[in-house]
C-alpha cells in the first residue's frame, strides 16, 4: 500500500511542474502587448486601468497662420509702404491678377498694407468663422488704421528654413471685414498712437479646413490589438446617430498608435470635459470591480476636495453611475452637490438644474462651468432659469449689486443652447454683427465683445442716451442731440457722396440701427457707444466682454471637515469651456501639461461633427466705396478653381 500511494505521487510529479512551468510562461508572454493572448499589463499594474494611464491626445494646439493684406476706406491715414518684402508681395499678387498701375493703389492715402496674424483653434470646421489680427509693419508710413477694411486675405502657415528665409505653408483660412481698432480708452497719446496701429477682426477668419482630435497610445503599449480595443470601449461608451438613425461609432483605430476620436454633439461647446470624461474611461474592468469602485467613489463624490474627480468617473462610467449622483444632489455642501449636477447635465438628466442656477448666481469659481452644464440642458425649464439670470443682482456674499458676469454669461448659455430663441433672438445689421434687445429687469447695461462675436446686447428694454450729446460713428457718421431737444439727430457726410440726415428718437437701438442703415459697421458702433460711457450720455453701464473664467479659487473654509483646503481652485486658468474661451496665443491649451497634450507633425483627418449651422455672407456690400468694389473684383489672394461656401456660427437672418 505505502508503495502503490508513492508510486502515484511519482507519476504526477511532472504534470505538476509542467503546469507551474506554463504558467510562468504564460505570465511572462502577457507582458507582451502584442501577445496572442488578453494584455493583462494593464490589470497588473494598476487596479483600474483607464485610457488616460496609456494614452496622449493629439490636435488641441492653436496653429498659427500668416499673409499679407491690403486695407482700404482709410480717413487719410494710410500711406505708400516702403520697400519690403510685404509690400513686395502685394505688388506681385496685384501684377499676377492683371491689375494696372498697382503703385498708384499702393501711394493711396486711404490704403495700407497690413500683417495678418490668426489662430486656428482645435477642433475648427471647414467655414466656421474665429478671430483676426492685423497690424501695420513696424516702418510704415501709415498713422492708423481705424475705419479701415480688410480685403479678403489667404493666410497659410509659415516655416523659416535656413538659407531659404520664410517660407509659405499649406493656405488653411481666409480673412476679411471691418477693423476694431480700440476700446477709445487710452490713457495716453502715445498709447492711443501705438493702438491705432493694430486691430482686431471678430468673426473675420473662415476656415478653409477641418481639424479633429487623435488619440495616441504610448510607444511601450501601442499595437493593434490595443488600439482597437480602446478604440472600442470609447465608443461603447460614447456614440451618436447620423441623420438617418444609423449609430456611428466615435472612435476609430486608424494605426497601432493612432485613433482618430470624433466629438460628441453634447460636449461641442466644452470639449475639455469631453477630453476629461474620454480619459477616465476604464479600458477593461469586471463588473464586480465596477460595482466596488463605484462604492469608493461615492464616498469621494461626498468630500468637495475630490467630489469633481469622483463625477468625472461617475460620467465616463454612464448610466450605472445616475443613481449615485442624483444621491449626492442632498449633500450639505454646494460643491459636492455641483460636480454631481454638471455630471448628471452632460448624461442628459436635469435633475441638477436648480442646483447649477443656484451655483451660477451665487459662486463666481463655479460659475463658468454652471452655464457650460446648464446650455446642454435644452428643456423649458432651463429656458426659464438663463432668462431669470441674465437679471440677477446678487453677488457671492449676498448682498445686492450689478453682477455684469452672470447677465451676460447667462446670455451666452441661452445663446449657445437656442439662438432662436424669443427672448434673446436679435437683429442681423449689415450682414457682420448682431443686436439683441432684451426685456430684462435690473439696472440697465449695454454689453459688447472684442472677441469671436460681434454683437451688441442691450439689458432691459427702451433703453435711451442721456441728452444733449454729440458722438462719432466711425469717420463719417455723427449723432448729435441739441440742449432741449427730444430727438436725435444721425447725419452722414463723405466726400462724393449724397448727405444724409435722420431724426430718430434718443432709443438706443433706434439710434443704432440707424447708424447701420447709413453704413456704420461693428467697430463704428463699438466707438460710438464708448464715446457715449467717456461722456456720461450712456443710459447705464456699459462692459466689454464679461465672461466667466475658469480657475478661480473657491473658499473652502467653513466646509467643516477635517484636511479641507481654504482655498482651491475650480478648473484651471485658461482652459474655460470653449463658449466662453478667448483662443488666445497664451492661452494654456497649448500647454502639454494641461490636458496631456501631444502635437505631432501630422495632417489631421477630415471630421464629420459639424459645430455651426448657417450660411454666406454676400460679398459685396452695397455702402463700399469704389476702390473696395474694385478690389473684389480682382481678389489679391489666392484663386480655387472650385466655388467655396463659407458658413458661419455667428449670425443668422
Amino acid at each position: 500500500m505505502r508503495f502503490s500511494y508513492y508510486a502515484r505521487w511519482l507519476l504526477f510529479l511532472p504534470l505538476v511542474l509542467a503546469l507551474n512551468a506554463g504558467c510562468q510562461s504564460l505570465k511572462m508572454r502577457s507582458q507582451s502587448p502584442d501577445s496572442d493572448e488578453l494584455d493583462d499589463e494593464f490589470e497588473t499594474t494598476v487596479q483600474t486601468p483607464f485610457v488616460g494611464d496609456y494614452t496622449t491626445i493629439a490636435g488641441l494646439n492653436l496653429v498659427t497662420l500668416e499673409g499679407v493684406g491690403l486695407v482700404t476706406g482709410l480717413d487719410n491715414t494710410g500711406g505708400d509702404p516702403p520697400i519690403s518684402m510685404y509690400r513686395t508681395k502685394i505688388y506681385n499678387d496685384m501684377r499676377r491678377r492683371g491689375i494696372q498701375n498697382p503703385n498708384q493703389i499702393l501711394r493711396s492715402p486711404t490704403t495700407a498694407v497690413v500683417i495678418v496674424r490668426a489662430y486656428l483653434p482645435p477642433l475648427v470646421k471647414k467655414g466656421q468663422r474665429f478671430d483676426i489680427e492685423v497690424r501695420l509693419p513696424g516702418n510704415s508710413d501709415a498713422s492708423s488704421l481705424r475705419g479701415g477694411t480688410l480685403l479678403e486675405t489667404y493666410v497659410s502657415e509659415k516655416a523659416i528654413v535656413p538659407g531659404r528665409g520664410i517660407l509659405d505653408g499649406h493656405v488653411l483660412a481666409k480673412a476679411k471685414g471691418p477693423i476694431l481698432v480700440s476700446t477709445g480708452e487710452e490713457s495716453s497719446d502715445e498709447d492711443s498712437a501705438g493702438v491705432e496701429r493694430r486691430g482686431r477682426i471678430m468673426g473675420g477668419g473662415h476656415s478653409m479646413t477641418d481639424r479633429d482630435m487623435s488619440i495616441y497610445l504610448r510607444n511601450d503599449f501601442r499595437s493593434i490589438r490595443n488600439s482597437k480595443r480602446i478604440a472600442d470601449r470609447v465608443s461603447r461608451r460614447f456614440h451618436s446617430y447620423s441623420q438617418y438613425g444609423i449609430k456611428e461609432l466615435l472612435a476609430e483605430a486608424k494605426t497601432d498608435q493612432t485613433i482618430k476620436l470624433k466629438i460628441l454633439p453634447r460636449y461641442k461647446d466644452n470639449f475639455p470635459r469631453y477630453l476629461q470624461v474620454v480619459r477616465n474611461i476604464a479600458f477593461r474592468e469586471s463588473q464586480v470591480a465596477q460595482r466596488v469602485r463605484m462604492q469608493r467613489l461615492k464616498k469621494e463624490l461626498s468630500r468637495p476636495e475630490s467630489a469633481e474627480h469622483a463625477a468625472v468617473q461617475f460620467e465616463a462610467i454612464g448610466k450605472e453611475g445616475i443613481p449615485f449622483l442624483r444621491s449626492a444632489l442632498k449633500n450639505s455642501n454646494l460643491e459636492c452637490r455641483f460636480h454631481a449636477a454638471v455630471a448628471l447635465a452632460y448624461m442628459d438628466d436635469p435633475s441638477g438644474l436648480s442646483v447649477l442656477a443656484e451655483a451660477a448666481r451665487d459662486n463666481r469659481a463655479l460659475r463658468v462651468f454652471a452655464f457650460a452644464a446648464l446650455s446642454t440642458l435644452d428643456e423649458p425649464e432651463t429656458h426659464l432659469v438663463l432668462r431669470d439670470l441674465m437679471s440677477v443682482q446678487i453677488d457671492d456674499a449676498g448682498n445686492t449689486f450689478e453682477s455684469t458676469e452672470t447677465r451676460y454669461g447667462a446670455f451666452r448659455a441661452l445663446w449657445t443652447m437656442d439662438r432662436n430663441d424669443p427672448f434673446i433672438h436679435g437683429k442681423v445689421l449689415n450682414r457682420n454683427y448682431a443686436l439683441h434687445e432684451l426685456n430684462t429687469d435690473g439696472p440697465p447695461m449695454i454689453h459688447i465683445t472684442h472677441n469671436k462675436r460681434a454683437e451688441i446686447v442691450l439689458f432691459g428694454g427702451n433703453q435711451e442716451f442721456q441728452l444733449p450729446m454729440a458722438l462719432n460713428a466711425g469717420n463719417h457718421i455723427l449723432v448729435t442731440a441739441s440742449p432741449g431737444r427730444k430727438t436725435v439727430t444721425v447725419s452722414r457726410f463723405e466726400v462724393g457722396q449724397d448727405d444724409m440726415r435722420r431724426e430718430v428718437s434718443p432709443r438706443v437701438a433706434d439710434v443704432i440701427r440707424t447708424c447701420a442703415e447709413f453704413g456704420a459697421n461693428y467697430p463704428d458702433i463699438a466707438q460710438m457707444l464708448l464715446q457715449a460711457k467717456k461722456r456720461h450720455n450712456a443710459p447705464g453701464r456699459i462692459e466689454i466682454d464679461q465672461l466667466p473664467r475658469a480657475g478661480r479659487a473657491i473658499d473652502r473654509s467653513n466646509d467643516g471637515l477635517a484636511g479641507s483646503t481654504r482655498n482651491a481652485r475650480v478648473g484651471r486658468p485658461g482652459l474655460a469651456p470653449n463658449m466662453y474661451s478667448s483662443m488666445k496665443k497664451d492661452s494654456t491649451l497649448k500647454r502639454r501639461e494641461t490636458l496631456d497634450v501631444m502635437t505631432p507633425a501630422a495632417k489631421p483627418d477630415s471630421g464629420t461633427a459639424s459645430l455651426a449651422d448657417a450660411r454666406e455672407f454676400d460679398d459685396v456690400d452695397p455702402d463700399e466705396n469704389k476702390l473696395t468694389k474694385f478690389f473684389r473684383r480682382f481678389s489679391l489672394g489666392r484663386k480655387d478653381n472650385q466655388e467655396e461656401t463659407f458658413a458661419t456660427d455667428s449670425f443668422e437672418e
